[in-house]
């Protein structure tokens, strides 16, 4: 700070020295000049390129331009020094192959809220892009992944558009991704498609049309999100092999008693679960260890301690903080008296 005001006191004496008569409106920038700054550097950057006149490219960030919400309805001219890039917001059709052919070195490309078809969106438009790490298509008219993305991918958010399948060369390769949103589309399957996908942490496929829980899940994941879809089974042993898994959304499905296998949602590590919305009528066995728990709007008829604590005392007790139960068949009439020690962690206990 003390320097910044050093800085400050010279420019002003400069210009206090030179102002007898008249005032040069440029002297502050040789005083910037005299102190080893280049005004040169204060001025638009257009290496590889101008910026479109319709875009804006800040010269204090010169490898990022701003094009969102202006109204375009094609791809402007897009100089090679650009790594960053915002379409989002428009009324863009079509992705050619040449728009980014140059810009070899982009690392985010933002193209969400725009009207793009998979039709219209060149086969080779991504191919190049082989440092790209965010590719955001989500609210378009995309019935399909695009093809060709780069394999440095590590967030592609394509919900929120008309995807009813996905190949098993889609995401082929796609070995640094973390973060796949593929939510309210219309997929019935997802077929192997998520096969190889060794680093994805955070799925989410909610909003669909599956009948049933992909196959091929990667096993590292933290956050699986199936919500809002047709799910009526869950598979035996379905999380046990997800060390990882700490959130898990099934809402607004379709699943039952006999559609769960005995202590399938019982494993250690689970924060967060959310079956609400569905045709419960027990409530599913979890683990101690569970803190967030949303059984809200099913038929659940009994309030059984025996699926938070298998053992109820001073020194077993259920981690929940917060219990959903209301809109089932039980009313706090129906709430065991032990329960303060068994669910004495919880905050909100809603029945």
């Amino acid at each position: 700070m003390r320097g910044v005001c050093v800085f400050l006191l010279v420019c002003i004496m400069a210009l206090s020295v030179a102002m007898p008569d008249r005032q040069d409106p440029f002297l502050w920038l040789s005083a910037l000049h005299g102190r080893g700054y280049n005004e040169g550097s204060l001025l638009a950057d257009t290496t590889g390129g101008e910026c479109p006149d319709e875009c804006d490219c800040p010269p204090s960030f010169p490898i990022a331009m701003y094009c969102d919400g202006r109204g375009l309805t094609a791809m402007p001219t897009v100089p090679s020094r650009m790594k960053y890039l915002y379409l989002q917001h428009n009324e863009i059709t079509a992705l050619p192959d040449s728009a980014l052919a140059n810009t070899t070195n982009l690392v985010w490309v933002m193209l969400h809220h725009n009207a793009l078809s998979t039709d219209k969106i060149g086969k080779r438009a991504f191919a190049k892009l082989q440092g790209l790490e965010r590719l955001y298509l989500q609210h378009n008219n995309l019935t399909g992944v695009p093809p060709n993305l780069p394999r440095s991918l590590r967030d592609l958010r394509l919900n929120n558009n008309n995807i009813n399948k996905i190949t098993p060369e889609a995401l082929e390769g796609m070995d640094n991704l973390t973060i796949l949103y593929l939510h309210d589309n219309a997929l019935t399957e997802m077929g192997t498609s998520l096969r190889g996908l060794n680093s994805l942490t955070l799925l989410d496929i909610g909003g669909n049309k599956l009948k049933k829980v992909p196959d091929s899940l990667p096993e590292h994941i933290h956050q699986l999100y199936l919500e809002s879809n047709a799910i009526s089974v869950v598979p035996e042993g379905f999380l046990s092999k997800f060390s990882q898994l700490q959130y898990i959304r099934m809402g607004h499905n379709q699943l039952t008693d006999k559609g769960i296998p005995p202590n399938t949602f019982n494993v250690t590590g689970l924060v967060e679960l959310d079956l609400s919305f569905n045709q419960l009528e027990r409530i599913p066995p979890v683990s101690q260890t569970l803190e967030h728990l949303y059984l809200q709007a099913n038929h659940i008829k009994e309030f059984t301690l025996g699926s938070f604590c298998s053992v109820v005392d001073v020194i077993n007790f259920s981690k929940l903080r917060t219990v959903r139960l209301d809109g089932n068949e039980i009313s706090t009439a129906d709430v065991p008296s032990d329960s303060v020690l068994c669910l004495r962690m919880a905050n909100t206990i809603e029945v």
